[in-house]
């Protein structure tokens, strides 16, 4: 099992930027694709960003991005720290949410990477809220 810990987020004036971490302790090794979801009041969780390894030796990565934070958001990794980021920029009040970080135990391709049953493990949640 993979524990997952996010922290960064808060109270930040539109236009202004944020960068959400998500550190990862546990069977780390076996989260090869991760992402980040967000709920915001009285609506479904939805997808934000996913970062996924790739190629035969798991050596290269893939992102994918929901489209309305395309351009904005960028999900990186750091496998040394076995941290995942978000750095967002150009926030507006519609991104306010909580925002999830989560793990799955195999890659994903193309649209499963946006499927929040396929991923396994989930963190606790970071609130963003963007003020117009």
């Amino acid at each position: 099992q993979v524990q997952l810990v996010e922290s960064g987020g808060g109270l930040v004036q539109a236009g202004g930027s944020l960068r959400l971490s998500c550190a990862a302790s546990g069977r780390t090794f076996s989260s090869p694709a991760m992402g980040w979801f967000r709920q915001a009041p009285e609506k479904e969780r939805e997808f934000v960003a996913a970062i996924t390894w790739r190629g035969a030796w798991l050596t290269g990565s893939r992102t994918y991005y929901a489209d309305s934070v395309k351009g904005r958001f960028t999900i990186s990794r750091d496998n040394a720290k076995n941290t995942v980021y978000l750095q967002m920029n150009g926030l507006n009040p519609e991104d306010t949410a909580v925002y999830y970080c989560a793990a799955r135990g195999d890659v994903c391709s193309g649209n499963d990477c946006y499927r929040a049953a396929e991923f396994g493990s989930w963190g606790q949640g970071t609130q963003v809220t963007v003020s117009s």
